[in-house]
């Protein structure tokens, strides 16, 4: 069993806001904090649409916030807490950037990178280790995302054409 602590739960509170954002903006709803210290460096969430760039996945706007916030693109102390289990992409920067621990909320059996499709942070042959646990508020995330692709469905059966 994971044992989260207080603060873990605080800091994904946090990430659940954002991504209940990310869902008022019309993005899928994916928040994410980074924490140093104890102290919020970035929150972001999800705003592919919004900023027309495939790259801006929650966790790739809290990284860039957080070391531009530092003056260092190595963020060897800090963590991530975030609602969605991250992709390849956004495995690849947490290494990069020597993040120390992920937190995710719920997996993501089709594109998920941490343990649903492959297990990237989990390769010996990389030059960095980094530490995750999953499930913090699973239920939470998982019932925004439950919700905004419910709410999308529909909309777009609303826009067909009666045949």
């Amino acid at each position: 069993m994971t044992i989260f602590s207080e603060s873990d739960s605080r800091f994904m509170a946090l990430a659940v806001e954002e991504a209940g954002r990310a869902a008022s903006l019309g993005e899928v709803p994916v928040g994410a904090v980074v924490v140093r210290d104890g102290q919020v460096l970035a929150l972001e969430c999800n705003r592919q649409i919004t900023l027309n760039d495939p790259s801006a996945h929650a966790e790739m706007l809290a990284l860039r916030k957080a070391a531009q916030m530092l003056g260092n693109y190595r963020l060897p102390e800090c963590e991530l807490f975030v609602t969605l289990e991250p992709c390849t992409m956004c495995c690849g920067a947490l290494i990069h950037a020597r993040v120390k621990r992920l937190v995710f909320a719920t997996t993501e059996p089709k594109a998920g990178a941490v343990i649903s499709t492959i297990r990237a942070l989990d390769n010996p042959s990389l030059n960095h280790s980094v530490l995750w646990q999953q499930g913090l508020m699973a239920s939470d995330s998982a019932q925004l995302l439950r919700e905004f692709f419910k709410t999308r469905r529909a909309s777009k059966t609303e826009r067909r054409p009666s045949q």
